[in-house]
């Protein structure tokens, strides 16, 4: 798969998702099968007031190879301003513009998914940050109820420069509620001639399959899914490549990718700016005894206690 001049690896691509793609997730999702990733969300005007963390979130490493960058905002000026410093300071191979978010929070701000109820400025932000930066510039929206609204939108970004939409089959109002449509990607495949790319309820190897062919989209992003499970990547990839059925994770795998996650938050400085018992508890969700687990590491500090709790976890599973 190719997003303007930049070459994937593959077409499974990691979402971006606030508090949880840091640059430490990232690397464990890629190790494991992930063709792509992408940053949280950063606020545009953050960047532009120097905002340490802002600026932190923005950054790599040798170990993640190419990666993206998303951010958020509702003016187009900003939106270009901040794309410029964070291309200039961390060199992404992509800058994706958030018109998708359905968290009222941001839609209060006019952006996220916002943006699409203004498609002129929505337009203009991707014409501003297209002619500020020398990286591809991808958009990740919603859906309106109405399909020919949504796909007149897309062809909308298309021409104003986008060289790739991701399309995330609910409208902002579902938020994560009900079940992703994806005739809204369909449609929107047949009409645009850039990449489209599938965005929701994509669980397992025989579900992503069906979406490709139902699509004809040319790739599939995970989020919440990858969540606590970075191994998904591969069982899909293993999937698609040769129809091969790998079982989700059991408690022994999923202790082994806390592990590598905990070591690399340390290794990148990050243990100390993320909530090690709410990230740690990704790791358990549908596992027996999950819940006695998340209590245990209310109070623990440590990687190495959180690891010890795991593998009781796993002994008594």
């Amino acid at each position: 798969m190719q997003i303007g001049k930049v070459r994937l690896g593959g077409n499974l691509l990691l979402a971006p998702m606030a508090e949880v793609t840091n640059l430490a997730y990232r690397v464990v999702c890629r190790r494991r099968g992930a063709s792509f990733a992408f940053t949280e969300m950063i606020n545009s005007e953050a960047i532009l007031h120097d905002n340490a963390k802002s600026h932190h979130m923005a950054l790599s490493c040798p170990d993640e190879g190419i990666f993206g960058v998303q951010i958020f905002g509702r003016s187009p000026v900003s939106m270009a301003k901040a794309a410029c410093l964070i291309e200039n300071e961390t060199s992404p191979s992509i800058i994706d513009i958030n018109a998708g978010c359905p968290s009222p929070r941001i839609r209060k701000t006019g952006a996220g998914s916002k943006l699409m109820e203004k498609p002129d400025v929505l337009e203009n932000i991707i014409q501003c940050v297209v002619e500020s930066v020398n990286v591809p510039v991808t958009v990740k929206i919603r859906v309106f109820r109405d399909v020919s609204q949504t796909v007149e939108l897309a062809s909308r970004l298309e021409n104003a420069g986008a060289s790739a939409i991701t399309v995330h089959g609910r409208t902002a109002m579902q938020q994560y509620s009900g079940v992703a449509d994806h005739l809204y990607a369909r449609r929107i495949k047949e009409e645009l001639s850039i990449p489209v790319i599938a965005n929701g309820d994509i669980r397992h190897g025989v579900f992503a399959a069906r979406v490709l062919e139902y699509t004809g989209c040319d790739g599939l992003m995970i989020g919440r899914a990858a969540m606590g499970d970075p191994d998904i990547f591969s069982r899909i990839a293993a999937f698609l490549e040769s129809g091969i059925k790998f079982p989700p994770a059991d408690c022994d795998q999923r202790k082994s990718s806390l592990e590598e996650y905990l070591k690399l938050l340390e290794a990148y400085g990050l243990d100390k700016k993320v909530n090690l018992a709410a990230h740690s508890a990704w790791f358990t969700r549908g596992l027996a005894g999950s819940r006695s687990f998340r209590k245990s590491i209310q109070n623990v500090k440590s990687s190495e206690g959180i690891i010890s709790r795991m593998e009781m976890l796993c002994r008594e599973a």
